[in-house]
C-alpha cells in the first residue's frame, strides 16, 4: 500500500514466469531459473501486515495491483499512519539497495523518468534509445497501471524491455524494479531507463535505486508545476523541459518554469528539448553519457584499489 494515496499493489504478472510481490522478499539474483516458460497462473500470498499479494505470470508484462483496492483504515491514528509509512518505505529502501549492488556489479547506469501523464515521455524515450542503443546495452523498465502499449512501443526499437503493470497501484517500487531486473541479459555497462507511471506524488517517495530521477516536464502543462509538485522535482536532479517545438502556440513562459524548478531544488539541470524538433538531444544524451562514463570509471578506480590493497598484503 502507498502511503501517500492509499493505492494497492495486488496481482503481479510476467509474461511467462511467475512469482510473489510482497513484504516476504527473496533475493532477485537467485531466483531467474525458476521462471522459464510458466502458463499464467494466479498465486496468493499473505504479508507480514496481512495484505493479500496476487501475482500473475503472464511473459514480460509484470502485473501488480488487480482485485480491490485497499484504503486507509478508518480511525487509525496519525502515529500509527506514520510507523506504517516508515515500514512500507523502510522495506523499500532496502530493495532499492539490494537493487542499486546489482547496478554496481554491472556498471549498470538506471534513470527512473517521471512525469504526469501526457508530457511525452515514451516519445522522448523511443528518440533517445534510438540515438544510443548503437553506443552500449540498452534496457526500460516500462511502468503503467494497465496495457503493454508501451513496452511494445520500445520493443520496435530493437531493444529488450519489460512491461510492469501495476493495477491499482500509482508508481513503480524497488520490490517491482528488482523482480524486472531478471528478465534481462547481458545489460553490463550499459543503460537502464526506468519510465515510471505518469504520476508527480508518489513516485518522488520510491528509491529505486537508480543513479538519478529525471523529471520530464511539458510546455502544455503549466509554469507552475514545480510548485504544485514540489517533491518530485526536489527529487530530481534533472528536469527535461519537453515539447518546446510547441512554444511559439503557447502562452508558456520557458524562464518562469525553470525558476520555479529552482525555487524547490536550486540544484536542478534544466534541458529544453523536443523528440519531434531534435532541439536539445545532443545535450541529454551527452548529460547521459557523462554520468554513464563516470559510474564505469569509478567501478574501475574502486577495484584497482582493491586489487592494490590485496596485493599490499602479500
Amino acid at each position: 500500500m502507498c502511503t501517500v494515496c492509499g493505492c494497492s499493489e495486488g496481482e503481479v504478472s510476467i509474461e511467462g514466469h511467475e512469482h510473489h510481490h510482497g513484504h516476504g522478499h527473496h533475493s532477485h539474483g537467485d531466483s531467474h531459473s525458476q521462471f522459464h516458460s510458466q502458463p499464467q497462473q494466479h498465486n496468493r500470498h499473505t504479508g507480514e501486515d496481512g495484505t493479500e499479494t496476487v501475482l500473475v505470470s503472464e511473459g514480460d508484462n509484470l502485473h501488480f495491483g488487480h482485485g480491490p483496492a485497499h484504503a486507509h483504515a478508518p480511525g487509525l491514528s496519525q502515529s500509527r499512519m506514520v510507523q506504517i509509512e516508515q515500514d512500507i518505505l523502510g522495506k523499500n529502501d532496502r530493495y532499492a539497495n539490494l537493487n542499486r549492488q546489482r547496478f554496481e556489479q554491472g556498471n549498470l547506469f538506471a534513470l527512473n523518468l517521471v512525469s504526469s501523464p501526457g508530457s511525452g515521455k515514451t516519445t522522448l524515450l523511443t528518440a533517445s534509445i534510438e540515438r544510443i542503443k548503437g553506443r552500449c546495452p540498452v534496457a526500460v523498465i516500462e511502468g503503467d497501471q494497465q496495457t503493454a502499449n508501451d513496452a511494445e512501443r520500445i520493443r520496435e526499437t530493437g531493444v529488450q524491455a519489460v512491461q510492469v503493470n501495476t493495477g491499482k497501484g500509482c508508481h513503480l517500487d524497488a520490490h517491482m524494479v528488482g523482480h524486472a531486473l531478471e528478465r534481462f541479459e547481458d545489460l553490463a555497462g550499459g543503460l537502464l531507463f526506468i519510465e515510471n507511471v505518469g504520476n508527480l506524488v508518489c513516485p518522488a517517495a520510491f528509491d529505486l535505486g537508480e543513479a538519478h530521477k529525471v523529471a520530464i516536464l511539458s510546455v502544455t502543462e503549466g509554469e507552475d508545476k514545480p510548485l504544485k509538485y514540489p517533491d518530485m522535482f526536489y527529487a530530481a536532479d534533472l528536469m527535461l523541459l519537453n515539447k518546446v517545438d510547441l512554444l511559439p502556440h503557447l502562452d508558456f513562459d520557458v524562464e518562469q518554469c525553470i525558476a520555479a524548478a529552482r525555487q524547490v531544488n536550486p540544484e536542478i539541470e534544466v534541458i529544453q528539448i523536443s523528440a519531434r524538433s531534435g532541439e536539445g538531444m545532443t545535450q541529454w544524451l551527452e548529460w547521459i553519457e557523462q554520468r554513464r562514463r563516470a559510474r564505469i570509471q569509478t567501478s574501475i578506480d574502486q577495484l584497482q584499489s582493491r586489487i592494490s590493497q590485496l596485493q599490499a598484503m602479500v
